[in-house]
Formats: C-alpha cells, structure tokens, sequence
C-alpha cells in the first residue's frame, strides 16, 4: 500500500506557538556572552553593565576556584566517567559533601548535577501516592514539576501567607504524611519567606520541613549560610536544598539534613541515580568557594551594600520594584511587550536587564529582573541607574 509523502512539518503547532509569542511580545532571542560572566560583560557583541547574572560574589571568575579547577583536571581529567552509585563517587566529591555538610550544620548532604535536580529529585522521592505536598504560590518551577512527579496530592497555599497555611494544616490532619515547602529567597521578586512562622507550624503539625535556599546560599546568613542561618532554624528544617550554580559561581545543586534523609536520597533520587557525576574540575572548584566564603566576608557586605544602593535610586527614580528585600530586585513594568521593549532600551544604550513575563511571571506582572554583585562598582550602578531612568522615561514606565 503507497501513501502520498506531505510537506507539512510535524512541528507546524510549534510554529503556531512560537508565531504566538512573538504576538505577546514574549519571544526572546538567547543572549550570547563573549567572554567571562563579568559585571561589565561582553553580550551580543556589545559592552554592557550585566544586571542578569546570578554570580551575586563574582566567584565565577575567583583566583582560586581557577587554580582548583585547573588542578584537579591535571590530576584527574575532564570527567569523572559514570553515575555516582556505580564507578563515578570521587574522593572530591565525597569531601565536597562533607564540607557543605559542615558549612550549613547538617548531618550530611548530598550533591546533584544542578539545583533543579535537587529539587526536582527530592520532592519525587520523599512522597508519593496518598501524600500531600503544600507549598508557597511562587515556588521554583523545580519544586512544582517535583510535586507533580511524586503523585502526591498539591496544594497550594497564598504566597507568604501564614494563615493560608495554617488552614491547609488544619484540614488535612488525616493525611498521614505531609511535606512543607517554601522557596527562602523567591527568585522573582526577591522576597524573604516568613522561616519562623512557616517551620512553627510545620513542626506544631508533625510535617516535612523543606527550603530551597537557591537565591539564599551565599547571600542571607552568616557567611552566607543561608535562610536557616539567618532566622536561627538550625535543626528545625529537615531538608535544606541549595546551588552551587549562582553565589558559589560553579555549577550544580545539593540537599542537606539528616543521615538517614541523604542515605534514602543516594538509593531513590532519580537525577542522583542516573546522572554522570560532577566532573573533577566543578566539585574542585566548588570546595574552593566555601573556603572563598568563610576567608572573604567582606564580599557578602559589599554586595548587600551595592544591593541598597541600587534600590534606593531606583526608588528615587520613580520604578515599582515590589517587595524585594534581597539582590533580587525587579523593576515591575506590568504589561510584558512593554517590558521587553523596556529591556531592549536599555540593552541598547548598555545594560543588560532581562525580560520576564509570563509564564515565569503572572500574567500583569511582566518585568525587567535585576541583580547586583559585589563586584560591582558604585559607577556601575549609578551608570545603570541612569540610563533605566532614561529608558523608562522614554517609555512611559515612569515620569
């Protein structure tokens, strides 16, 4: 039997979604960096003041994670050759646990190939079928897409909202197993979780305590510590989830708590099981930077001293910058073709702020998402400063 050959993609629906994109004026096209992740960066061919980076200590470019990295490929090669729970388990990656362990007061940690993976892979593999899984309206993606992978049962309670939370509690007392989770620092909007008030409850209502610390390690607490750090909540939360892609400016995520939470995770964490380990150079390189943490504090102070300084002109100028209270600062623009024609100004005129609408971001609430750095200068800011106030200005975000 012959059948006639079509022309016709069988992407032709992607097409139609990419076609709509560009309608909403959502369709980016990824910025190509020409050089090192800088706060001063080559993008596109163009120098720019880089407000997009998540390098918060300018540790991607550190003396010392260099030298680590550049050691541990002489001695050990480019990669480690297999899954961690077969031939891929290197001394460094056992003493890289053993240091983040130590660096945030846990019993153990285990580390994954990204901080997506951390999440992702813990959610699914501590609950499952007959569970409840409650977590904060604005959580990571990773935590969702986790929460749904588990087969637990989602709910969801209002962001930041004690009391949506406590209600949860109350009226699922019969579930036998429930799990907590909020991010500590929200990635959007640069927020702080309320840590005392949510791990109360949690403990008051014998459920999981988990925080993902993404956007808190090496910004919040002591020398960087973390959210639990910053609150006090030293052996109150059972599963702390971390990066070691953003302020430890290297690459890869990891989980922290109890001996038994680690050992069940190296046996049933999908990402942990089937995932080629951290070549030498990264888990090198990331021991570096907890030395970089706890040797330089003085990092973390000019960081949260650029992060004032930025805030309080943005302030002055006249932008929304919503309730941020970390580096993490948007400038909240509303209408997402507005805000992307807003970044490209900018971009244009030498800063680079990215773009963000929906469906990272509610619908309404599109905006240009800022970060500070230690490493930059107060010119820097003020240069940025002055040139967003132009573009915004121009048009119509503010007066």
């Amino acid at each position: 039997m012959s059948t006639t050959p079509t022309t016709e993609s069988p992407f032709h629906y992607l097409e139609d979604g990419l076609a709509q994109l560009k309608r909403d004026g959502l369709y980016r096209r990824l910025r190509e960096l020409g050089g090192a992740q800088l706060p001063l960066a080559r993008f596109d061919g163009r120098d720019v003041i880089n407000l997009s980076s998540n390098n918060y200590l300018g540790l991607t470019t550190h003396p010392k994670l260099k030298e680590a990295a550049i050691d541990a490929v002489k001695r050990l090669g480019v990669g480690s050759g297999s899954v961690r729970t077969i031939a891929g388990t290197l001394e460094l990656h056992m003493e890289l646990e053993r240091r983040i362990a130590a660096f945030k007061k846990t019993e153990a940690s285990v580390v994954f190939q990204s901080g997506f993976a951390a999440n992702a892979g813990t959610v699914a593999s501590l609950l499952g079928k007959g569970d409840l899984i409650i977590s904060d309206e604005l959580n990571h993606a990773s935590i969702i897409d986790g929460a749904r992978l588990s087969r637990a049962e989602i709910r969801v309670f209002p962001h930041r909202d004690v009391e949506g939370l406590e209600r949860i509690l109350d009226e699922t007392r019969d579930v036998k197993r429930r799990l907590v989770i909020t991010d500590g620092v929200f990635s959007m909007d640069g927020d702080i979780a309320p840590m005392r008030e949510i791990v109360a409850l949690a403990r008051k209502h014998g459920a999981i305590m988990m925080v993902d610390d993404a956007h808190a390690s090496g910004v919040l607490g002591r020398a960087g510590r973390g959210s639990v750090d910053h609150f006090e909540l030293h052996g109150l939360v059972d599963v702390q989830v971390g990066t070691l892609s953003k302020a430890i400016g290297v690459l890869g995520g990891y989980v922290c708590g109890s001996r038994t939470l680690i050992e069940f995770l190296y046996h049933r964490a999908r990402p942990f099981l089937f995932s080629t380990s951290h070549p030498p150079a990264v888990a090198a390189a990331c021991l570096a930077a907890f030395d970089v943490l706890e040797q330089e504090p003085e990092r973390i102070e000019r960081l949260w001293a650029n992060t004032r300084r930025f805030k309080e002109g943005l302030k002055r100028l006249g932008f929304d910058t919503g309730l941020s209270e970390t580096p993490i600062t948007p400038v909240i623009v509303g209408d997402a073709e507005l805000a992307m024609r807003f970044s490209d100004r900018a971009f244009e005129r030498g800063v680079f702020a990215q773009g963000i609408g929906f469906p990272t971001v509610a619908k309404g609430k599109a905006r240009l998402r800022t970060i500070v750095t230690a490493t930059h200068t107060e010119a820097d800011l003020d240069r940025a400063l002055t040139i967003l106030g132009d573009a915004g200005r121009e048009l119509g975000v503010i007066r």
